[in-house]
């Protein structure tokens, strides 16, 4: 509820002060006066586009604060604590406009850009201009009057997110299909490589292996005859070996240590290199002895090998990557085969989907039908009150075929009227008035009164085109909305004026060098003569006077 307005320096207020009470406020005065003024402001405190122009010449700011009381209000609390900006039971919304254009807003103190005010303001209050019930034409703003009747938000809910769910599953389903004939070439092409491979069967290091044994094999006379010749030279010739050279060095050395033991080192150097030469020359025999000279072998080495080659030059990799290379096709042959599997799942899941997407748009449908036909006559009882005594209305709820669905549903929803006696029930828009849509709109206002979130609604002259018998029932359901609902009305009719708990007086004041607009609460008896004023002008009679206080003493209800 909005409990606090300060303005300075807006347009032609200097300084405004206005505390708000609950029930139904009206604002009234003279033509020119201002009285849309305190509006304006909060439309700017609340996130609307600001310029220059709205500073008070002479001034270098404007300055707006509008003081909300949320401890009734628990989606407002929720977004202030999602941006950490709560701080209690009161919310302060502040905008500041410099005389360039530049402006501030504020939230509890701390500095916000301009939609976060608008985000939170559509928690906090509402305005409806003289034009606001052009809105009542739209067939979205239709289907959300009649759910909000009905309480459908939690159906809704569960029903976008299926249809949501439903289209991801046919998009992903469409792109599949799509590809289909590029996977199944791809796929031919792929089957070919990967068997290819794998009756191949590359293993890592295969190739360097190869390369080794094919140098053995291929040099094995070589390898064979030479390891012979280090033999006999080493150890087995008899001309004399290495081996006995060194044996005979040793022997001497042994006699030398005798006499100078210094030598003791040396001798067990060379002893030692007895034992090496000795051991080398029986290696060298067993590496011979295991020398194959196998033509066959070489021939099946070089046959690998050629492979290796060919498959590497065509699939343009190297010897090393050609193993990674063909876990790769199969991992691509594996996700092309999951591909069809997804495909056949997909048609499950949609069915599936569809098949739960209808059983919630019945059941939205079923709900709508039910809710459409209460609404509509209540509707209609309004508009009788409101002197349309001779008007029908209906809401109409025809479901459309799958094809048409979307996230709201499938039901088209007209709302249909009937004005004068004979005439059929045609869309609103063909048939009523500016003055009657006026009517049915505050009529659908004070209906949902209890399902409207927002609790503080502002109504900006909407009873402009409207007198006499009219404007008194337009009276009466505002008060009967402030009731429930916190109520800003800007009005022109001594009918509505009447029906406020409480009237605020809006008067222009000019020194001859600036003008100043002022605002402030009436009393009952300047309330009398503010309405006598609405009812004849500037000559007020004692019968203007009785009228008003009629009209102030009359039933609110």
């Amino acid at each position: 509820m909005l409990s606090h307005l300060h303005i300075s320096n807006f347009a032609i207020v200097r300084a405004l002060e206005i505390d708000w009470q609950a029930g139904m406020s009206t604002i009234t005065g003279e033509t020119g006066a201002g009285k849309s003024i305190a509006i304006d402001a909060l439309s700017l405190c609340l996130g609307e586009r600001a310029d220059a122009t709205v500073v008070r010449p002479g001034a270098d700011k404007a300055d707006i604060v509008a003081t909300f009381d949320i401890a009734q209000l628990p989606q407002a609390q929720h977004w202030l604590e999602q941006q950490d900006l709560a701080m209690g039971s009161e919310c302060i919304v502040r905008r500041v406009i410099n005389n360039e254009g530049r402006s501030r807003g504020y939230i509890n103190g701390v500095q916000v850009p301009a939609q976060q005010l608008k985000a939170l303001g559509q928690y906090l209050l509402s305005i409806h201009g003289q034009h606001a019930h052009q809105q009542l034409l739209k067939p979205d703003y239709q289907r959300q009057l009649l759910d909000a009747f009905a309480d459908n938000a939690p159906l809704r809910s569960k029903l976008k997110q299926c249809f949501q769910q439903w289209q991801s599953l046919k998009q992903e389903y469409q792109q599949l299909q799509q590809s289909q004939q590029q996977r199944d070439a791809q796929r031919q092409l792929l089957e070919y490589q990967v068997a290819e491979l794998d009756q191949f069967a590359p293993v890592s290091d295969e190739f360097s292996q190869l390369e080794a044994e094919q140098s053995r094999l291929s040099h094995g006379q070589t390898l064979l005859s030479q390891s012979q010749q280090c033999i006999e030279q080493l150890y087995d010739s008899d001309e004399g070996s290495i081996y006995q050279a060194l044996s005979v060095v040793n022997q001497q050395l042994e006699q030398l240590c005798q006499l100078d033991n210094s030598l003791n080192p040396l001798q067990q150097m060379l002893a030692d290199a007895l034992m090496q030469t000795e051991e080398a020359s029986r290696e060298l025999r067993r590496y011979a002895d295991k020398v194959e000279l196998d033509p066959e072998r070489l021939q099946e080495v070089d046959e690998r090998m050629g492979q290796w080659l060919n498959l590497s030059r065509k699939h343009q990799v190297t010897f090393e990557q050609l193993p990674e290379f063909h876990q790769q096709l199969a991992g691509q042959l594996a996700e092309l085969t999951g591909d069809d599997q997804r495909l056949v799942q997909l048609e499950a899941e949609l069915t599936e989907a569809e098949q739960r997407y209808q059983q919630l748009a019945g059941e939205l449908n079923q709900q709508r039908q039910q809710a459409a036909g209460k609404l509509s006559t209540l509707i209609a009882n309004s508009m009788h009150e409101l002197s349309m005594a001779n008007s029908r209305f209906e809401i109409n709820v025809q479901a459309l075929s799958l094809e048409q669905a979307s996230s709201h549903g499938w039901d088209q929803i007209s709302f249909t009227v009937s004005t004068n006696p004979g005439q059929p029930l045609q869309p609103l828009a063909k048939v009523a008035s500016g003055g009657e849509l006026s009517r049915i709109s505050l009529a659908v206002q004070v209906i949902l009164a209890d399902k409207i979130t927002t609790p503080t609604l502002i109504f900006d002259e909407v009873d402009v085109g409207i007198s006499g018998p009219v404007a008194a029932g337009v009276g009466k359901l505002l008060r009967q909305l402030g009731e429930t609902t916190q109520i800003i009305c800007v009005t022109h009719l001594p009918q509505v004026a009447s029906q406020g708990h409480q009237q605020l007086f809006v008067e222009k004041y000019t020194d001859g060098q600036a003008t100043e607009t002022r605002m402030r609460l009436l009393s009952d008896e300047q309330r009398i003569g503010e309405i006598a004023r609405l009812l004849a002008g500037e000559n007020i009679s004692a019968s203007a006077l009785a009228n008003a206080r009629e009209l102030l003493c009359a039933p609110a209800v």
